[in-house]
């Protein structure tokens, strides 16, 4: 089995990143998009909403420009109270 901790993500930046995002079925992804990145250029994507219908998933599109850039947009998608889950 391969360690994943073992290796180091090599990119080139800056590059195009998708972010998927979970949210609850009432809440609105531009609203929250718009709170976590302001005016950053990005594209987002319908994905799937969950068998029950109580979860919708978007994709998140944008550049970023290096890997501390690429991590602190991870954290600040994960931390908003309505993205119930990040990948």
């Amino acid at each position: 089995m391969i360690d994943l901790n073992q290796h180091t993500l090599e990119l080139d930046y800056p590059c195009n990143w998708e972010y998927k995002i979970v949210i609850r079925h009432e809440q609105t992804i531009q609203d929250i998009i718009k709170e976590v990145l302001e005016e950053r250029e990005h594209d987002i994507k319908p994905s799937k909403k969950s068998t029950g219908g109580k979860f919708k998933s978007y994709t998140l599109e944008m550049l970023v420009h290096n890997e501390d850039d690429r991590k602190e947009i991870y954290k600040l998608l994960g931390d908003h109270e309505h993205i119930k889950m990040i990948i």
